[in-house]
C-alpha cells in the first residue's frame, strides 16, 4: 500500500464534491479496489468511502412496483431484504463470494466496476433494470459497454438501481471454485410483455443479452423452446478454466435451468 488521503462523506453531494479532487477515486465495499491499490494497479491521492451516505442505502418498494436499492447496499443486505420482493435477485445476491465479500461488497460498487464474470450486471440487464446516479437515470441495456466499462462519467455516482419485478425469474450460476465468480451466469426473466435473458461470465465483451433465447422463451417459456439453440463460440472467453466451445455449451445448459427453476 502507499499514502493517501481517507474521506467519508455524509451526502451524495458531499460525496461528488470530494470526487473532484484530483485523482479521488470512490469506494465502495472495496472488495474490487483494495486488492487492486495493494497491486499497485492504482494509485488514487484520495479515497472517498460512499459507505456512509444514508440516502445510498436500504432496500424499498416504488408505488410502481419496481425494488428500489441503493447502490451501497451490501450483498448481505439485498440477500436478505429483496427475498419476499424479488426472489430470483435475493438468491442471486445470496450467491456472491463468501459471507465476508457479501457484508462487505455492494450493488452499486459492483456495477460500477462491471467485472465480466459478476453477478449484478446480469441481475440490472436481465431485469431490464435503470441506474440511477447522482445526475441522471441510465437503462441497463445503455449502461453496459464492454469489459470493465460502463456509461458512468467522471465522478458520477450509482445512488441507487430501479429493478421491475418479473412475473417469474432465476438465475443460475456455475461457479469457478476458487474466486466464486461465475464462469457463466444466466439471468432468466419473463415479464408481462417479453423475456429477457442476461449472460454473465461467458463473452469477451462483458454482460449480454441472449436475444435468440429471449425470442423463443417469449413464444414458450419451457427450457425446450431453446434446446436447439446456441451462441457463437467466437466471442466466448476461453482460459484455464473452460475453452470459448465449453462456455458457448455452458450459456445454452445454465439458460435452460434458469427457465426450468422459474416455472
Amino acid at each position: 500500500m502507499y499514502e493517501f488521503e481517507f474521506t467519508r462523506p455524509a451526502s451524495v453531494a458531499e460525496a461528488v464534491a470530494a470526487l473532484n479532487a484530483e485523482e479521488a477515486q470512490a469506494l465502495g465495499g472495496g472488495q474490487t479496489l483494495i486488492p487492486t491499490l495493494k497491486q499497485r494497479l492504482a494509485m488514487p491521492t484520495t479515497l472517498v468511502s460512499l459507505s456512509g451516505v444514508a440516502e445510498m442505502q436500504g432496500i424499498g418498494l416504488q408505488d410502481d412496483g419496481q425494488l428500489v436499492i441503493g447502490g451501497a447496499t451490501t450483498h448481505a443486505e439485498v440477500a436478505s431484504g429483496a427475498v419476499g420482493t424479488y426472489p430470483a435477485l435475493a438468491a442471486l445476491a445470496g450467491q456472491i463470494g463468501d459471507p465476508a465479500v457479501r457484508n462487505r461488497g455492494t450493488l452499486g460498487g459492483s456495477l460500477a466496476n462491471n467485472d465480466p464474470a459478476a453477478c449484478y450486471p446480469a441481475a440490472a440487464l436481465g431485469s431490464g433494470a435503470t441506474i440511477v446516479t447522482n445526475t441522471r437515470e441510465i437503462p441497463a441495456d445503455e449502461y453496459f459497454q464492454g469489459m470493465f466499462t460502463t456509461a458512468l462519467e467522471e465522478g458520477e455516482i450509482v445512488v441507487s438501481v430501479k429493478f421491475p419485478v418479473p412475473e417469474a425469474a432465476n438465475y443460475q450460476k456455475f461457479v469457478q471454485p476458487a474466486s466464486r465468480f461465475a464462469m457463466v451466469g444466466v439471468f432468466a426473466a419473463r415479464f408481462a410483455d417479453g423475456v429477457r435473458v442476461a449472460v454473465t461470465g461467458a463473452s469477451e465483451e462483458g454482460v449480454f443479452r441472449w436475444t435468440d433465447a429471449e425470442a423463443a422463451l417469449a413464444s414458450s417459456f419451457t427450457p425446450d423452446a431453446i434446446s436447439a439453440l446456441s451462441v457463437d463460440p467466437d466471442g466466448m472467453i476461453g482460459d484455464i478454466h473452460g475453452t470459448k466451445a465449453y462456455r458457448a455449451h455452458l450459456v445454452n445448459v445454465m439458460t435452460r435451468r434458469a427457465v426450468a427453476a422459474a416455472v
